[in-house]
Parts: structure tokens; sequence; C-alpha cells
């Protein structure tokens, strides 16, 4: 995807961080909303569909509960995602209704995408929203969800959305310009950079952690959510979401921001699913054959290829698979139990029934239900 064929991008997935939407703290943004929301029904009358992931929900409940400083408890945290989600999809739905538009809210939390039936209707209802010409607006279910069960940050969220939806494009507003090559709050002479691969390893050491107290993620989430996004063909942009019609240029294909092009074409609907799981329940240590065999021939997992077995985790769970450094290369649905798996390192397909008793299955992890990682 170059910077020109952005016009062509059908489908968007538009992520709002919660500096933007507050003011870095003050309260929702009103004039900033009807601002991303005029851009926005712009677009939609360009026959673009948009899924908008919006944050904000909790800085807008510290705000209403006049909490300087982000709580720690996770209750006071669902306290103020319940308060402030009101506010916040109020204001969408006032705003949008200004140009006709209806809007429809959507919570989820790591379980309803973990689950593949509950993926598949999540799927099935923002598609049908979309070909209603309604605008799905989408937050992580702070109200209910755990740190065990959390995405980690709304730039991951948007980017499971964009491979939920199978989007062209993944937008991400920001309080930057986009991604510099050193931090522009410290270094006049950081240069933006307007465009590298996903994958480009050399981009790690140009993030860093969020020092904002609203949201919980960084530039780093916002290049680990490009890149995750990028497992479906989805191209990502940072961008700053202050700039004047920011959304209108980018849909010109002018060079705003950053673009994160995607690395691969898109896998199929099931991988895409298996790559953007963010828990895994255990992990598989296997050799350099085992890699070999993965990697280059896309078969499957044998017993005889792993070497150790660690975490807890029954049959059909989600394990990682990593060489001898533990850097990883592969997940995937596991067919056996971590004590079945464990007997089972470095045998032969034809000893499982004998050390086991049974055998339900040749394979550890079937190349169907196993992607390879980024």
């Amino acid at each position: 995807m170059s910077r020109a064929n952005t016009k062509q991008a059908k489908r968007w997935v538009v992520k709002i961080g919660s500096a933007l939407l507050t003011n870095d703290g003050a309260g929702v943004d009103c004039n900033a909303i009807d601002s991303w929301v005029n851009q926005i029904a712009e677009l939609l009358s360009q026959g673009k569909e948009i899924v908008l992931v919006s944050s904000g929900a909790i800085a807008e409940g510290m705000a209403r509960l006049g909490w300087a400083n982000r709580p720690d408890s996770i209750h006071d945290l669902q306290a103020a995602a319940a308060v402030g989600q009101m506010g916040l999809i109020q204001i969408y739905e006032s705003s949008f209704l200004r140009f006709n538009r209806k809007t429809a809210q959507i919570l989820l939390d790591h379980d309803d995408l973990a689950s593949r039936q509950r993926y598949l209707n999540a799927r099935g209802v923002m598609k049908r929203l979309m070909d209603l010409g309604v605008v799905p607006i989408v937050n992580e279910n702070d109200t209910v969800v755990t740190d065990e069960i959390r995405f980690g940050d709304n730039d991951n969220l948007a980017a499971l959305v964009a491979n939920l939806i199978d989007a062209d494009v993944l937008v991400i507003l920001t309080d930057k310009d986009g991604l510099y090559d050193a931090n522009p709050d410290h270094d006049p002479t950081a240069q933006l950079v307007t465009e590298a691969k996903a994958t480009d390893s050399s981009l790690d050491s140009l993030v860093g952690e969020s020092s904002s107290q609203l949201g919980r993620g960084g530039m780093v989430t916002k290049l680990q959510a490009a890149r995750l996004a990028s497992s479906s063909g989805c191209n990502t942009i940072i961008a700053g979401g202050r700039n004047n019609d920011v959304l209108i240029d980018i849909a010109s294909g002018k060079s705003i921001g950053t673009l994160l092009k995607a690395h691969q074409k898109p896998i199929a609907a099931r991988k895409q699913w298996l790559a953007g799981q963010l828990q895994v329940k255990g992990k598989l240590v296997i050799d350099d054959g085992a890699i070999e065999v993965l990697v280059r021939h896309g078969r499957s997992l044998l017993p005889v290829g792993i070497t150790s077995v660690d975490g807890t985790f029954g049959r059909g769970d989600l394990v990682s698979c990593v060489d001898l450094r533990g850097i990883e290369v592969a997940r995937g649905l596991v067919n056996y139990s971590v004590e079945e798996a464990r007997k089972l390192c470095g045998e032969s397909t034809s000893s499982i029934s004998k050390i086991l008793g049974y055998k339900d299955d040749d394979e550890m992890i079937h190349r169907d239900n196993l992607v390879l990682s980024s």
C-alpha cells in the first residue's frame, strides 16, 4: 500500500486515544469529537466503511468524579469506566445525528475474542452494522474487565478489530504526529518516520513507554498494533489527531503521519483469529528441526520436535512454540494436555499409544490450528 492507494482503502478502523478525547484529562472534548465526526461523515459519504475504536471512558469518568490521578484499584477503574462511558457515547451519538448517522456501542473483552463462536458473532454484527450504514463504536469493556482478561490497551483492541472485520487500513490518532526517530519532546532534531514496514526490527529502538496517566498505551503499543493488524494484510497509519482534517488528508493520499505497511498477504480467517489471541496458556520449546518443518514446509508440529514444556494447559488451549532462545516461532491450539505433552517430548508419533495408553492425534499441533509469528 502506497499513500496514493489510501484512496482505494474502503474499510477503515479509526482509533482515538484518551489524551485526544479528553484534551489531556480536562474532560471529553466535544469540539474535537465534532471535528472527527465531521471527517468520518465525509468519508462515509464517499462510500467508505468506518469502525471507530474509542478510548476515553475511564479518563472521562475520572474527570466527572474529580480524580486527578488514574487510580490503582480495579473497582475504582471499573467505576470510572461506568461513569465515563455514559457521557462518551451520548456525545458521539449526538454528534453523528447531525449527519443523520446512527451509531452502535460495542463493548468487548478478551474472552469475547478468545472464544471462536463469540469472535464470529462479533465479526458478523459489525459487518451487518456497516451494511446498515451504522457506525460501530468499540471500546474495551472496562466496567467488568480484569487484568487477567485485559487487551492491554485500545491500540491492541483496534488491531484485533481490524483483523476481525478485514479492514484495509487502521488509523491510530494520537497526540503525536507519528513515529519519530527520537523523542520529539526532548530532541528538537527528531525526524518523523514517514514510511516503513511494520515488521522492521529497527523500529523497536524508536518507541518508548507512555508517560500519560490517562491511557495505558504508548508508541510501543502502536507499533505492536501495526504488526498485529498486518497479519490480515491491514496497513496502519499513526497520525496526529489534532491536525485539521487529518482523516480527510489521509483518505486523499497525502503524506500524513507514519505509514506502517503490512508485511504479508492476508491469512485465513481462522488463522487471523489465532494470531490475534493475546494470552497463551503454555509454552512448547521446539528444536531447529521442528522450526524448519513449521516455517519452511508449513507442516504440523509433532511431539518428536519438542524439547520441553511449560505452563498449565489442556487440550484445545492456545500455546506458544518458542525456539531454544525463548523467541516465539508460532502459536496454536494444542491437542494434548500439559501432563501428556511432557510425557511425549521428543517421542515419535508411533510411540504415543504406548506411552499414554491411547492416541487422539498424531500431531501436538495440527497445521490448520497453527500460525507463524511475525
